[in-house]
């Protein structure tokens, strides 16, 4: 989709993933190695009471399934920010979905524009769990 065509308020809904146990450990193990993501016995002391998953891996699990409606399509040139705020914990097998909504639209040249994209994602409690606001570079069409 072309910068031209994108309206503030535009949104889309991302399909349900589930954070499985082994594969939130193998996350943590590789890349936020902590006693809370990692290790049971640590973790239940902790005022979670259990094993969290990495923040980022979070974001990321629900971040993948917003690709796959491929919003922007071969338009999309680039990203150029992202900014993600936790608000609750994810715990081993929640399930996790989003809504990203077109927030601001700045053009930058006849060439191409930045969509700003808010992300709210959700647990199946229907809690907040983390906001995300993204920018993107979109291609403007051609005249």
């Amino acid at each position: 989709m072309y910068f031209d065509d994108i309206r503030i308020g535009m949104s889309v809904e991302t399909a349900p993933v589930v954070i499985g146990k082994e594969k939130m450990l193998e996350f943590a193990r590789d890349y936020d190695n902590i006693p809370l993501h990692t290790d049971e016995e640590y973790a239940k002391s902790t005022p979670f009471g259990g094993l969290i998953a990495p923040g980022v891996m979070s974001f990321m699990s629900v971040w993948a399934k917003y690709l796959e409606v491929d919003f922007f399509g071969k338009e999309l040139l680039a990203g150029k920010s992202t900014k993600i705020e936790w608000i609750k914990p994810v715990y081993p097998d929640d399930i996790l979905t989003g809504t990203a909504t077109v927030t601001n639209l700045t053009k930058r040249s006849d060439r191409n524009g930045i969509v700003e994209v808010s992300f709210d994602v959700f647990n199946q409690n229907g809690e907040l769990i983390l906001t995300n606001v993204t920018e993107a570079i979109v291609k403007c069409r051609t005249t």
